[in-house]
C-alpha cells in the first residue's frame, strides 16, 4: 500500500513540477506581450503571438524535434472556451489555464518519444546485431560495432591467457 501511495505522489508533484514550469512561461510570455499592448487582457492576435513564445520557449528546453504550435482556427476555438467572462479577451488566469490545456497534449507526446528514444530504440538495435552476427559477411563488421549499451554486462570471449610457468628456467628455454 506504501509503493501505491508513494507512487500517486511522486506523479502529482511531477504534475505540479510541470504546472509551475509551464506557468512561469505564460506568466513571463503574458507580461511580455501586456507590456509590448499596453493592455491588461489579450487579443486574439496577442493569443497568436504569445502561444509562439510559448511554443518557442517549451522548445528549447525540450528533447527531441520541436513541436509545431496549433492552427488558428483551433486558437480561436479552444480561446473561445476558455475566455470565462465571454468578452473575446483572455485575462493572465484564463490565459494560464489556455496554455495548460494546450501543452498538456504536446507534454504528453514528448513523453511517449522520450521513453521510445531511450528504452525502445537502444533495445532494437541491440537485438539486431545480436540476430546479425552469425549472417556471413555480415557479422564480422556487425561485431566491430561498439556495444555501448551491454555496458558492464558484456560478456565479449576473452582471449586465454597464458599461464605463466612458476618454474623460470622452463620458461626461459622456451625462449630460446
Amino acid at each position: 500500500m506504501g509503493q501505491v501511495f508513494g507512487s500517486i505522489q511522486d506523479m502529482f508533484h511531477g504534475r505540479r513540477w510541470r504546472e509551475r514550469q509551464i506557468r512561469k512561461i505564460t506568466d513571463k510570455v503574458f507580461d511580455k506581450i501586456k507590456e509590448d499592448s499596453g493592455r491588461d487582457s489579450l487579443t486574439f492576435e496577442d493569443v497568436c503571438i504569445a502561444v509562439l513564445y510559448v511554443y518557442n520557449d517549451i522548445n528549447k528546453h525540450l528533447p527531441g524535434p520541436h513541436n509545431d504550435p496549433p492552427s488558428k482556427a483551433s486558437l480561436r476555438a479552444l480561446m473561445q472556451e476558455f475566455d470565462v467572462n465571454l468578452d473575446g479577451l483572455l485575462d493572465r488566469e484564463e490565459f494560464a489555464d489556455f496554455i495548460q490545456k494546450l501543452t498538456t497534449d504536446m507534454l504528453t507526446v514528448v513523453s511517449r518519444n522520450l521513453i521510445i528514444a531511450l528504452l525502445v530504440a537502444p533495445t532494437v538495435a541491440l537485438l539486431t546485431k545480436r540476430a546479425t552476427e552469425g549472417v556471413p559477411g555480415v557479422g564480422k563488421v556487425v561485431q566491430k560495432v561498439p556495444n555501448s549499451l551491454q555496458g558492464q554486462n558484456n560478456k565479449k570471449k576473452k582471449k586465454k591467457k597464458k599461464k605463466l610457468n612458476p618454474d623460470p628456467t622452463i620458461s626461459c628455454q622456451a625462449w630460446r
